[in-house]
């Protein structure tokens, strides 16, 4: 096999780096010749370039014979972000999103959006990750989390909160952009009037996740005081077009019902009901479609859920932090039946160095394997998780 040379400019100054191509298991994989100035500093380097090498020096480490997990739900490393397209390392070290499987029958893969990269799709089998084209207006910005949803006929979308430019934005699955949604007017009414005094006073829109159900988006806003659920009517096809409909649930407080983060949003595991995962009260709060409170489901204290997501009889809930985070790196519960029969522990058990912080996760099944997929905050990163059989 051949070296691959990468070269950055830097101003006036070109950097030259040798990485070697090396055999990975199953797929191939870089190796770099470059020596360190000190431990985990590349000299010389873009964050694209920097990313990508430390990336390939920890996966080079990684005992690949690790396991986290208990019982059936046991799991080991698949792919790491060393697998990303080259390019997806601009945009890791941000890495502040999540993941929107395409559970239609057949399908199965996986879309996610990296600031300053774009949408990549992770293949049905999990094994190679892709970037997708993306339209040059989203690219710059951040993402929150990723949803697949599915609208008249066969056609599919993917809807994204941009939290950082108060815009939502929807596309195919082939990246086409077809719709953004951008802050409520001034004069719309609600009908929880501290939505529309909020937006009649110029309060700030920071969507942190998006979810369809029944032609409506329902829309988190955890990253604001207004922390509320708004709704928006949806008409897909040939003239797809999203408005805001003025219907709102939810709001920050301590009342059953309120938020104190409420930072992602699912639909529920019957299909009818739509879950939050409220983070600073680490719990995942169930409602009806029309906003009525059903359930809470508690989260160990402390933990920080980020997100819920449901496959089968299990429930998948990523975490910012452990209960015990001066002993333990975040948690990945897998319950069911409302108690918790899994725990994964990605930097604890497995070693990867940057998963103190989880903040998205998603569970596949690929031919009766179930994958884990997991992204990492501050800084970012990414893996896949492979069931041990």
């Amino acid at each position: 096999m051949h070296d691959m040379i990468l070269t950055v400019r830097e101003g006036d100054t070109m950097y030259t780096t040798k990485l070697m191509k090396v055999a990975l298991g199953a797929g191939l994989g870089l190796f770099s010749g470059l020596a360190m100035a000190h431990p985990g500093h590349i000299e010389g380097q873009d964050a694209r370039v920097q990313s990508l090498i430390m990336s390939i020096q920890e996966a080079e480490t990684l005992d690949l014979s690790k396991t986290t997990g208990q019982g059936e739900l046991t799991f080991k490393v698949h792919r790491t972000s060393k697998d990303l397209p080259a390019e997806a390392h601009k945009g890791l070290n941000a890495a502040h999103g999540g993941f929107g499987p395409d559970r239609r029958r057949g399908k199965g893969e996986v879309y996610f959006y990296l600031p300053e990269v774009g949408i990549l799709k992770i293949s049905n089998d999990m094994d190679t990750i892709d970037l997708v084209p993306t339209d040059k207006d989203m690219k710059p910005n951040n993402m929150h989390n990723t949803t697949v949803w599915y609208g008249k006929g066969k056609n599919a979308y993917i809807t994204f909160p941009g939290n950082g430019n108060s815009t939502i934005y929807t596309t195919e699955l082939d990246g086409t952009l077809v719709d953004k949604l951008y802050t409520p007017s001034k004069d719309l009414k609600w009908t929880k009037n501290k939505v529309s005094d909020y937006f009649a006073k110029g309060g700030k829109f920071v969507p942190t996740d998006v979810e369809y159900y029944d032609k409506q988006l329902y829309v988190a806003t955890g990253y604001s005081s207004l922390d509320y659920v708004l709704r928006a009517d949806v008409k897909s096809g040939k003239n797809f077009s999203t408005s805001w409909n003025g219907e709102a649930f939810g709001g920050k407080g301590d009342g059953v019902g309120q938020f104190g983060t409420g930072h992602g949003i699912t639909n529920g595991p019957d299909g009818k009901s739509i879950a939050v995962a409220d983070r600073a009260k680490s719990e995942i709060d169930l409602f009806k479609p029309n906003g009525d409170y059903i359930s809470t489901l508690d989260m160990p204290k402390g933990s920080l859920p980020c997100d819920v997501d449901y496959i089968d009889e299990y429930t998948v809930v990523g975490c910012l932090k452990g209960p015990k985070p001066d002993e333990q790196a975040a948690p990945i519960y897998i319950l069911k039946d409302g108690k918790i029969v899994s725990t994964i522990l990605i930097k604890d058990d497995l070693g990867l160095s940057k998963f103190t912080h989880v903040h998205n996760s998603v569970m596949i099944k690929h031919k009766g394997v179930y994958y884990v997929i997991a992204q990492a905050w501050n800084p970012g990163d990414f893996v896949i998780l492979k069931q041990v059989k």
